[in-house]
């Protein structure tokens, strides 16, 4: 699919082209931007899937509900690519990375030649580590595939467990509420979103849910996947009880995909270490997304966020300093957003666990249309809006200029944000 010359390890005398190793969203806004920046060399974008470039998070929201199209999850049409000579490899899997050579070797054997490398390799779920994992049933979300096998077991009185009250467990169990299924949520920790949100969002959420019918359980402990000839029927606590399931979906995080950095010699350290360019420890080499873990100049610290925003912005970055752009610099705030029910929020900002001293509200959590931030000496850190809408650009603003507000003001919804 596309075209364009893909190269050789021995390069015949061509230039080489630009590689990327991930056909995921990130990858695709990264072959965009290089073409918008100018490039006129070749673009190479390697991909495991067979289907070409989309994006993730329709899969636990829209398209797992039945209201977004298959079509529309897809980065850019099928002909994009042909026309915008980039050459699309798709069903390939990239084994090993010779930075000293300049070539990626893939399944097959074969070698593709670069003269610069990005890597938008993302990220894999966390498998659960229980007897009973393996049977049929047991399922997991990442891809588009995984996402309409969930939905084939969304009907009404199927009686689905979620184990892990992440935004991907949330996501599925309001989903299967919507299709009218018996959903309960095991969660390790007391509340879910704990580590996220913190105590005083979380319980936003877990009333949320209960409100929709769905059994939370917290602070439990899964030990088992029961099941029947190679199918699961049941989860097992702890505490020896068995929670019937028809279907069983595992949302217990995801951890970087650094293998092929890791053998390349590259430094991995809670994913792809990279400078503020998005430039690896090998100069020509890049990454971006979910597997970077990318030094911030707005917080003096290396940060991974896992997030859409993140796989749409940084291969913007990644392409111009790849391009030898001095001032690519990736400083934006994240961002990430999540629709649940009739709850719609998105947050601004960046709060280690246990990094902020207090939470102000503005407006009352108790009606779902709030503000929520989270400070530290005052500074606000992060916001998140709850079923209200345009305020995202001066809640990003608090957050980047790092001054002190008067929490009353915070507070006041009489006070323009844009004021504080």
């Amino acid at each position: 699919m596309g075209t364009g010359t893909a190269g050789t390890a021995e390069g015949g005398g061509r230039e080489r082209p630009i590689v990327i190793v991930g056909a995921s969203l990130g990858g695709a806004k990264a072959a965009e931007a290089l073409r918008a920046a100018g490039h006129q060399g070749g673009i190479v974008l390697i991909g495991e899937e067979h289907e070409r470039p989309y994006e993730r998070p329709p899969l636990s929201k829209g398209y797992l509900l039945g209201t977004t199209p298959r079509e529309k999850i897809y980065v850019h049409p099928p002909q994009w690519y042909g026309e915008n000579d980039i050459t699309l490899r798709l069903g390939t899997s990239v084994v090993a990375i010779d930075p000293a050579g300049h070539t990626v070797t893939l399944a097959d054997d074969g070698q593709v030649a670069y003269a610069k490398l990005l890597l938008t390799t993302g990220s894999v779920p966390r498998r659960l580590p229980v007897p009973g994992e393996e049977q049929d049933g047991v399922l997991y979300l990442r891809r588009a595939e995984d996402s309409e096998r969930i939905k084939a077991v969304l009907r009404p009185g199927a009686r689905i467990a979620v184990i892990g009250a992440g935004w991907i467990g949330l996501e599925v169990a309001a989903a299967a509420r919507a299709a009218g299924a018996e959903v309960t949520v095991l969660e390790a920790a007391e509340l879910p979103l704990l580590r996220v949100l913190g105590r005083e969002v979380a319980q936003v959420f877990a009333d949320l849910h209960r409100d929709h019918g769905v059994d939370l359980r917290f602070g439990v402990q899964v030990t088992e996947l029961t099941g029947t000839g190679g199918t699961v029927s049941g989860v097992r606590l702890g505490d020896g009880t068995t929670v019937a399931a028809d279907a069983v979906v595992v949302g217990i995080g995801i951890s970087p995909a650094t293998g092929l950095a890791a053998a390349a010699g590259l430094e991995v350290d809670n994913g792809v270490k990279t400078d503020q360019h998005l430039r690896t420890s090998d100069p020509d080499v890049y990454a971006a997304g979910d597997a970077a873990n990318a030094f911030h100049p707005l917080f003096g610290k290396h940060i991974r966020v896992e997030h859409w925003a993140n796989a749409v912005n940084q291969p913007q970055t990644a392409a111009r300093a790849m391009l030898g752009q001095p001032d690519a610099v990736y400083d934006r705030v994240p961002y990430f957003f999540s629709d649940q029910y009739d709850l719609g929020m998105e947050y601004v900002g960046y709060v280690e666990p246990g990094g902020y001293d207090r939470v102000v509200f503005r407006g009352d959590p108790a009606t779902r249309e709030f503000i929520a931030f989270w400070l530290a000496d005052g500074r606000v850190l992060a916001g998140m809006n709850v079923n209200v809408w345009d305020v995202t650009d001066p809640i990003r603003e608090l957050v980047r200029s790092g001054r002190a507000v008067d929490p009353k003001a915070l507070a006041d919804p009489g006070v323009p944000l844009g004021e504080l």
